[in-house]
């Protein structure tokens, strides 16, 4: 196998545009791959990459592919759907996988795979592009101050715009409705209950609202700590527009014509930020650990716009892989440190505001 060859798939995606736009930047030349040839060939010759059309559900075509990459920088999305046979071909070829999946699922999915990533010397890490480093390292960085702590509560507020993948990945999850972590297990939570006003780094106070955000899972895994609860900042607004519509989203989007019918409007009308918005937008994250005597440590942090992240972190996870090789299934922060954001560029984090 050669050394430090690696490959994105889902390349022509906007995230997989970006992050194979950055990683040209900082020197590599991935292998670019992808199941239409119509997308992913125009890109690939733009861009001066090789390129490998498959799909994911040909087996053979996907383990061939995989036979001569350390790893594969997997960013086609909804990854609930394509996570799974990724991981299985990653697995049996000896592979190195890393996604930037933001969804509860697939985490335990990829989690589930742990001894035999071990086995195979390899690692597993989804979640590493704004899904979910910055949240994941805040998480494991306040825990660390507080050994003790039995709650955990993460917010942010990403000022972007969503493009077509996230939408529809969020939407497959939408049905389910909320979910809270208590006493270790994962509970279902009504969306648009337990909002409060959360001050960020920028020194404004923000409404937000709990989400099934990623961390519900990693941050267990990091921390250990058996209550969680994630945020998102949303206007009131919507968090009352939420609650109130909430209980029939599970309905709407189980009937097949009316959830193909929102992801045509989505790929039509959503694209994501604008590149002057990617480089002057900034996201805040907030995060608090309590123990069971009322003490707590928060922190904030604050660093590029979302998808400038997921670009920048994501390739800098891939370097991180091939300089230090850790080892099974792990969130960023388990193998690289809680201190691996602030290598990003652009990153600050505060142990209190004035």
């Amino acid at each position: 196998m050669a050394n430090n060859r690696w490959m994105l798939y889902g390349a022509y995606g906007y995230t997989g545009e970006l992050v194979a736009e950055e990683a040209l930047k900082r020197g590599h030349k991935p292998i670019l791959a992808g199941r239409s040839a119509e997308k992913l060939i125009p890109l690939a010759e733009r861009l001066g990459l090789d390129y490998r059309v498959f799909s994911l559900d040909d087996t053979p075509a996907l383990k061939n592919a995989l036979a001569d990459v350390d790893l594969v920088f997997h960013a086609a999305g909804p990854f609930i759907y394509t996570a799974s046979p990724m991981l299985d071909a990653c697995v049996e070829t000896g592979t190195n996988y890393v996604d930037i999946t933001g969804e509860i699922l697939v985490f335990r999915k990829t989690f589930k795979r742990d001894e035999a990533a071990r086995q195979k010397n390899i690692a597993l890490i989804s979640g590493v592009g704004f899904d979910i480093i910055p949240t994941d390292c805040l998480s494991s960085y306040v825990a660390s101050q507080l050994p003790e702590a039995v709650e955990l509560e993460i917010a942010f507020q990403a000022i972007s715009q969503t493009s077509a993948g996230t939408a529809k990945s969020a939407l497959a999850g939408l049905g389910k409705g909320g979910t809270v972590r208590r006493n270790g297990e994962l509970i279902p939570y009504p969306l648009g209950k337990g909002a409060k006003q959360v001050r960020f780094s920028h020194g404004k106070q923000r409404w937000v609202m709990p989400i099934p955000w990623g961390d519900l899972e990693t941050a267990y895994r990091a921390t250990g700590i058996p209550n969680i609860t994630t945020y998102m900042s949303y206007h009131p607004r919507m968090i009352r527009t939420v609650k109130t519509f909430s209980p029939l989203f599970p309905y709407l989007l189980a009937v097949k014509p009316v959830r193909r019918l929102i992801q045509w409007w989505v790929e039509k009308r959503i694209t994501g930020p604008d590149e002057h918005l990617r480089q002057s937008g900034k996201s805040y994250i907030w995060a608090k650990a309590t123990d069971k005597n009322g003490n707590s440590k928060e922190a904030w942090l604050e660093t590029m716009e979302a998808y400038q992240l997921t670009a920048v972190g994501g390739v800098c996870c891939v370097e991180k892989i091939f300089e230090q090789h850790p080892v099974g299934a792990l969130t960023p922060s388990q193998a690289f440190g809680a201190d691996f954001v602030l290598e990003i560029e652009g990153t600050r984090r505060l142990d209190k505001l004035d």
